[in-house]
């Protein structure tokens, strides 16, 4: 072998030492990186108590003893049967007539609860310095949605000798927004009569209202000294327009046709006639 083939060989030689430890390096390197990433870090226990530490414990339990059913209701029950008062003047008028000038008025108040309440009604009218008033006190009952029914009495004074009566009826809101009044009436001496009353709301804006009103009042039997005529006595449509200053407060005008058989100061008799009269009123309506 010559002294340069010698030479290439012994390079040669030199190269392969050189590059073994490299790639010894290499493999020891990648080994390395394979083992961090399948072994997961580790977590210091200090760690572990910060993350635990945000879990907030179970709440404390405190077991009720067992309820009834009364109980259990009564735990449930509303604060909504508080007893309430309320007066209400529906019409107090001064009116003039064909004849002359009157004083009349209408007027109610209750206290008590949603379902069962006492009623005091009151209605009258003075003319010629006479006053024929009428009052009732009656217990006033629930019996279905807008709807009661009324028992007590009714006491007649003023024009004549004085009359009472057993009363019975019934009042709520009709279809249509309707509201009415029906009440009978059993007096001494075998005396039935029946009283009747609708009336009807239209809100022209939030405080102009007109309302309609129909009223009628019938007797078994005539009753000359209470100027009374049997069946049909005496019957009232009116029209008034009233503005409410408030809901409490509101002044009206409007116009009153009566209707009447009886005996009266003008001399009205007890035949099938039924005389008429037009009144122009104006007056206050107001409640508490």
């Amino acid at each position: 072998m010559g002294t340069a083939s010698r030479m290439l060989l012994s390079g040669l030689l030199m190269v392969l030492s050189l590059d073994a430890p490299a790639q010894e390096q290499a493999r020891d390197g990648q080994a390395h990186h394979h083992d961090a990433a399948a072994t997961p870090p580790a977590v210091h226990d200090d760690a572990k108590v910060s993350v635990d530490a945000h879990i907030p414990p179970d709440p404390a339990q405190h077991p009720m003893a067992p309820m009834s059913d009364a109980e259990m209701t009564r735990a449930m029950e509303m604060d909504d049967t508080a007893k309430l008062f309320m007066f209400k003047l529906d019409t107090f008028e001064r009116a003039k007539g064909d004849h002359a000038y009157s004083t009349a008025w209408n007027a109610r108040a209750w206290y008590g609860g949603d379902f069962d309440k006492l009623l005091l009604r009151s209605e009258g009218e003075r003319e010629h310095g006479k006053t024929d008033a009428r009052i009732e006190a009656l217990w006033n009952h629930a019996f279905a949605s807008f709807w009661d029914w009324q028992l007590g009495l009714r006491h007649d004074a003023g024009n004549g000798p004085s009359r009472d009566w057993a009363a019975f009826g019934v009042q709520g809101l009709a279809p249509y927004w309707f509201e009415i009044e029906a009440t009978a009436y059993v007096g001494d001496g075998g005396r039935a009569a029946l009283g009747f009353r609708a009336e009807y709301e239209l809100l022209l804006s939030q405080r102009l209202i007109l309302q309609a009103e129909i009223e009628l009042n019938l007797y078994g039997r005539g009753d000359r000294a209470r100027a009374v005529a049997a069946g049909l006595s005496d019957a009232e449509l009116g029209l008034r327009l009233r503005y409410e200053i408030r809901r409490e407060l509101a002044p009206y005008i409007g116009v009153v046709r009566k209707y009447r058989r009886g005996v009266d100061g003008h001399g009205f008799g007890f035949g099938p006639v039924m005389r008429s009269e037009t009144q122009v009123v104006a007056g206050l309506r107001l409640w508490f």
